[in-house]
Parts: structure tokens; sequence; C-alpha cells
């Protein structure tokens, strides 16, 4: 038996079917239809189908499968055949029913794709592995990330889409059997897996049908008592309005029928999960649903759909927040359709009943139901290699539209978990329609912003996005689009990417463009800083900086570039002095003759103290870390050495040393250029930049940065500390002046650096 059998449950018990709406599960495997059967419902909508390549896979599959059975008892080759029947109901091409008897043969049986391409051709062989490839990412284990699974679905689906199409038929049939699968933690798993991501994509490519019952049974094992109550709902209304939707339907095509349309007229109840997710995103009660009844008005031409939405409007009371025209502004998955509710008559309990209708023409109502399968067409190519496929875009349509965005999200570098979250963001949201200025249209999950439509239209242009005008007025960007709004994006090609700007932002392919953008912004920045504070600190320790000396030194700092080294220091994560001890081993900063405070614990002055006896230890408190021109005192240690504090030292008040311990000094007149060491502690603005704006502000006063770290960083701050050189206090103060006087800047404080902080 095959790993398939024994890891994966929800293949185990996808050889039995049961209704969609879960009533009368029967041990009867009804996917097992005869080969004659199967080859004949092919032929009905494609009469140049290839009959011998059908019998061959369905021989080749029933033999290859053998004897095995699943977990429920049903012969294991009644999935395939069941996945098959469901995409002749789609009227799949022919290549796509082969590759769903097949799909499971590779992963479950002795035979491999070589032994597939000798016995069916190439293209058989690349659908069966696209297939096959998907199956084996889900039969991984539980540690398995969900995000790299997908983003292998995306890139699969992208390079032909008919590996969805197979792999939504085989879900659809695990999931009207997922009643099999005996631990309840993995039917929920399954099932909240279907909603997030199988669904979805149903519904992107234009396959309704399979949407709507994908998401009715996860809905009925992840809310079984919404599910279960709804469905009461639905039986109750369904004995006492049922005669007035009939009345409703007799009156439709009378009326109709008079106006020369020739129509005709189908009912349908909407789902559960449909009927609970509108009543959760209206914020409304089941009674006041319109669309829980509907008709479907098909006729021949697209005249025909206005003039009978004018029929309709003409004899019922139109409910007007429920109408939308899907024909002149079609879905992106092609759909098209006048939606229109209306106020039925009262029923035998006295109830009027609010129904939907949905007009459209056959075509249009083929697309609605059969999604991107509805745009194959067959051709002979002319060289002998047999039938060929190829996707007819009817519209704008395309199938390969969100694979293709999808696969670019997964592709940019983005973090797989963040873009399988932004990838659920993009398959979950209602649509608007937007236009450029030349009259293209760009659909827009319902909240998207100018930004995201920025970014729709091409990465290039979201990244040069400064503002944007709606129907010709400047608008701020984070303002929602409307259906109909004409976009026009105003463009720099130096356009600041502001932090806020991934809130601004609705899409997931907007928001994984600007974080991508961001961080490569700040990693310029950050490699930029670094950069210049290892070779400031490197040159006033009389230490050569090479690009050569730093790759040296990645193994003992445990990095993989110079480049990683850099935005380290310039991100504060790396601090100066490890780098100048792996550059050069077994030297510091000290012995190299130039004691740098932002690298040592105790920072001795090159200028001259007065008030010392000749050949005594000094050290500088680090506690407030004193500096030339201020006010000093020296106290005696216990070891011989002097400590030397401002005169207001908070720590020294708090010590209170006896008065025999204490020293007068001052600072002696400087004969010589020297330094000393203080560290700032700031809060500024979170955005690209800043931080080498305030290295900027620095430097012009002539003081050096010795080290940086960052301790906090949010949306709006960043919290950091600055270990600079300065010549004097007056240079400091000066300093200083100029920081907090950067519009970026929130706060900016002199701190001591703590006696035991390293640097």
């Amino acid at each position: 038996m095959s790993e398939q059998q024994s890891a994966g449950e929800a293949q185990d018990a996808s050889q039995t079917t049961e209704p969609a709406n879960g009533a009368g599960r029967s041990r009867q495997p009804v996917g097992f239809i005869r080969q004659v059967e199967l080859v004949d419902r092919v032929k009905a909508y494609d009469p140049d189908a290839d009959e011998d390549l059908l019998n061959r896979a369905y021989v080749y599959a029933m033999r290859a499968h053998g004897g095995q059975t699943r977990a429920s008892g049903d012969p294991y080759f009644s999935h395939p055949l069941a996945v098959a029947a469901i995409l002749t109901q789609l009227r799949a091409d022919p290549a796509t029913v082969t590759t769903a008897l097949l799909h499971d043969v590779v992963e479950d049986t002795e035979a491999t794709i070589d032994d597939i391409r000798k016995m069916f051709g190439e293209e058989i062989a690349r659908l069966v592995d696209g297939v096959t490839k998907l199956s084996q990412i889900e039969l991984k284990s539980e540690a398995s990330k969900q995000a790299e699974n997908f983003r292998k679905l995306v890139v699969a689906m992208a390079d032909d889409v008919r590996v969805l199409l197979v792999k939504l038929a085989d879900r659809l049939h695990n999931m009207r059997t997922l009643h099999h699968i005996p631990k309840q933690e993995k039917r929920l798993r399954i099932a909240r897996e279907t909603m997030e991501i199988y669904a979805p994509l149903a519904g992107r490519i234009g396959v309704q049908r399979i949407r709507e019952e994908l998401e009715d049974i996860a809905f009925r094992e992840l809310s079984a008592e919404a599910h279960a109550t709804i469905s009461e709902r639905l039986e109750d209304l369904q004995t006492h309005s049922v005669s007035g939707v009939v009345e409703l339907a007799n009156v439709l095509r009378e009326q109709l029928a008079k106006q020369g349309i020739k129509a005709q007229i189908t009912s349908r109840e909407k789902r559960s999960y449909s009927i609970w997710r509108k009543m959760t995103q209206k914020n409304v009660s089941f009674d006041e649903l319109a669309d829980i009844y509907a008709f479907r008005v098909l006729v021949d031409k697209v005249e025909d759909c206005y003039a009978a939405l004018g029929v309709i409007h003409s004899n019922w009371r139109v409910i007007p927040s429920e109408f939308d025209d899907y024909i002149s502004a079609p879905k992106p998955n092609n759909y098209r359709s006048i939606h229109t509710a209306v106020v039925g008559p009262p029923s035998a309990a006295g109830r009027r009943q609010r129904i939907e209708i949905q007009i459209r023409t056959f075509e249009m109502h083929e697309t609605a139901e059969r999604g991107v399968a509805a745009h194959w067409q067959y051709k002979d190519p002319g060289d002998g290699s047999g039938p060929s496929i190829e996707i007819v875009a009817r519209g704008q349509f395309d199938p390969y539209e969100t694979p293709r965005r999808l696969v670019e999200m997964f592709q940019s570098g983005e973090d797989p978990d963040e873009a399988l979250q932004y990838a659920k963001l993009e398959l979950f949201q209602d649509q608007v329609f937007c236009f450029t200025p030349k009259s293209r249209v760009i659909a827009l999950p319902k909240g998207a912003t100018p930004l995201d439509f920025a970014y729709a239209v091409h990465t290039d242009v979201g990244d040069q996005c400064i503002g944007a005008k709606i129907n010709g007025v400047q608008r701020p960007l984070r303002t929602p689009l409307n259906t109909g709004d004409v976009v026009e994006v105003l463009r720099s090609e130096n356009a600041p990417v502001p932090a806020e700007w991934e809130s601004v932002a609705f899409t997931g392919k907007a928001r994984s463009a600007i974080r991508r953008r961001i961080k490569k912004m700040q990693y310029d920045e950050h490699l930029t800083l670094g950069r210049s504070i290892a070779e400031s600190v490197f040159t006033g320790a009389h230490l050569q900086f090479s690009i050569k000396g730093v790759r040296e030194g990645l193994k003992r700092l445990g990095k993989k570039s110079v480049e990683d080294v850099l935005v380290s220091i310039g991100r504060g994560d790396l601090a100066v002095n490890e780098l100048v001890e792996a550059v050069y081993p077994g030297a510091s900063l000290e012995s190299a003759g130039e004691i740098r405070a932002a690298s040592l614990r105790e920072f001795r002055p090159r200028v001259a103290i007065q008030g010392l006896t000749p050949g005594v230890q000094v050290k500088m408190a680090r506690c407030c870390t004193p500096l030339p021109g201020e006010r000093i005192v020296g106290i005696r240690q216990a070891d011989g050495s002097i400590k030397v504090h401002t005169i207001h030292c908070e720590v020294l008040a708090e010590e209170d040393p006896p008065q025999d311990r204490w020293l007068d000094l001052k600072w002696r007149d400087r004969e010589e250029e020297g330094t000393a060491f203080a560290r700032i502690q700031t809060t500024v603005r979170n955005g690209l930049g800043v931080l080498s704006e305030i290295a900027g502000v620095i430097a012009r006063y002539g003081v050096s940065i010795a080290n940086i770290r960052i301790h906090n960083r949010s949306n709006e701050f960043v919290d950091f500390t600055l270990d600079v050189e300065v010549r004097d206090a007056r240079q400091f103060t000066q300093m200083m002046a100029g920081v907090r006087a950067s519009p970026n800047v929130i706060d900016a404080e002199r701190i001591g650096a703590g006696d035991h902080d390293e640097l």
C-alpha cells in the first residue's frame, strides 16, 4: 500500500461520495462509472475527442490501482473516476479528463512519469506530473509549512491552469467524503484549508459550481451549528414561500413573452454558506436577504438582457441597493450578468419574499458555470501531433492573471508566510472596477485605494507614485475607490516611501511591493551608515579598513557577506569593536594606539587634567562620561586609581564617598587635539532616511559616530542610542542643539553608558 493511503487521510476518504447537502451518505461509490459512459460524456460536448486516449487511460489506471481500496472500503479506482466525472460536468478538454484518470497512478502505484510519457505523450505526462507534485506536497508531515505548499501550488497552476482544474476536482471529491476521516482536528484543518485557498482559487478562475460546493461542505464542518440553523430556515421558507416563487416565475415568463423576449427561466436556492456570508457582511437578518431565492433569465443576445431588465423593473418593486451590472463591467474571472432584486408577491403566510433575478445570455451562463473550462478551444495544428489546446480570451479575461499575480508575490523575495497572508487577502475580496485615463479596466478588491490602483497597473507605477487624481480631482492616497472611478496616478522617479504606506495599501500585491521596497531602502540606509561608522572607528584607531579584511573576518562574525556586516553595524546589531577583533585577531582598539570609548569599558582621555599625581591611573566614570570643559571631580579608588565624574553626577551623589577620597580637578588647556566619549539616547519618527539624516546632522558639527544600537522600532517611532566622540562639552552642546532641531527627532538626551555596558 502506498504512502498516500497511510499519510493522507483526506485522500483515504475520497473514494465514496455523498450529496453536497450531506443527506443520504451512501456506501456506493457514485464516481464509479463505466468506461463507455465516460467516453460518451466527453464526446457529447467534443465529438472530435480522442476516444482511444480516454479508453487507454481508463484501462491503464484501473489496472494500475488493481485491488487497492481506500479507508472507506471502496475501490481505489473510484476516486480518479469521480474526479474525471466532475471534470466532464465542466466539459473539460480530453487531456484534462485523461489527467484526472491518471492523477494518482504515479503517487500510488509503481508507474512513473516516463511510463506515462511513453503511453500517453508529453502533454499528459506534464499535466500528471504537475498534479502529482501537488499531491506529494499535501501529504507532507504537519511540520511542512502551508506557505511553502501554497507557493508550489501557484507556480504549478501558473504553468498550466488545467493542473488547478484537476486539483480542484480532486479536492471537491475529497471534501464530499470528508466525513470518513475519524479525527475531527484533521477534518477541521482540511476544511479550513479548503475555505482559505481552494474555494477562492476556484472562484478566481470562474468555476463557481465547484467554489460554492467546496464552501458549503467546509462551512458545514467548520460551523456545524450555523449551517444547521440556516438549513432549517431554508426548509421553513420553502414550505411557506414555494407557491409565491412559482407564481412569480409564471408571471415573469408571461411578461417577457408579451414583449417578444424569448427566455429560459430557472430558479435556484442559495447555499447555506452564501447566506451566512451575506448575513455577516451586510449585518442583516435572514428575512432581509434578497437572494435566498433567485431566478436566472437566459436569453440569446445582450440586447435581450437589458430588455428583460426593463420588463422586470416595470412589473415589480425594485430594491436599488441590490442592482449590479456585470455585463458592462465584467468581473476579473469573466463573469458577466445583470443582478437585480425585487419584492415578490406575498406568500401563503402573508410574507413578501425578496427575490434576486440574474439576467444573462446562454454564452454568459456557460462561462459562469464552467469558468476557465469554458474557454478551451480545440484545433489541429497541422503538425501531426494531435489535438492542441489554447485559451481563448473573452474580452479582457485572462485565466492566468491570478496565478501570475500570486507567483509574482512569492518570487519577489517576500517572506513565504507573509506572502501567504497577502495571497489570501487577494483571493477573498469582492471587486470594484476602475479605469485608467486611457479606459483600461483595473479590477481591485473593495476598499482598495489609489495606491493599490498604481501597483495593479504596474509595480514601477506604484514605486513612482506620489499622488493621484480621482475623476479629475486630486485626492489622498488612502481614499477608497468605487466602481467607475477614473484614476490618474501622479508619478516621480524619486518618489519617497513613507512607512505608513503599508497601512494605506489594501491589496496583497501593493503591500508586498511596499514592504519589499521599504526593506530595500532600509538595507541601503543601514549599509551606508554602517560603513561610515566602521571607517571612522578604524581610521581613529590607526587601523586599515578594507573590504578584503572584513571578508576574512566573516567566519569569526558568523556573517555571510561584507554587506551583512556593515548593515548589522548600521542597524545596531553588531558592535564595531567586534568587527575590529574579527579583522585583527588579538588586537583591540586600545592596543592599536587610539583609545575609542565606543569599544572600551573605560575611557582614558588623551587630554590632560590638572590636580593629578604624575603616573596615577585615571578612569573616566561611565555613569556621566565627563567632557572637556565640564566641572569635574576625582574619586580615589581602592586600587589607587582615580575615577573622574562630573560635579553634578547623580551616581556620585548616591554613592556619597568620604571627603578624604575627593580630589579637586579641572581640565588643562589643550595643546593638541583630543577626543572624549558621550552617549545620547534618541527617539525619532520611523521613516526611510531618518537615521542617515541624523548622522548627517552630527557630521556637520565635526562629531564622529562610534556606534549605534537600535532598541525599539515601531510603525511610528525608533528608539536608539548613539556613541559619539567630541572634542569638548561645547562641541557636544552645539551638536545636540542641531539634532534636537531636526523635525524628525522626538527626543534626544545625553545619558551615561553604565559601568558594565558593552558597546
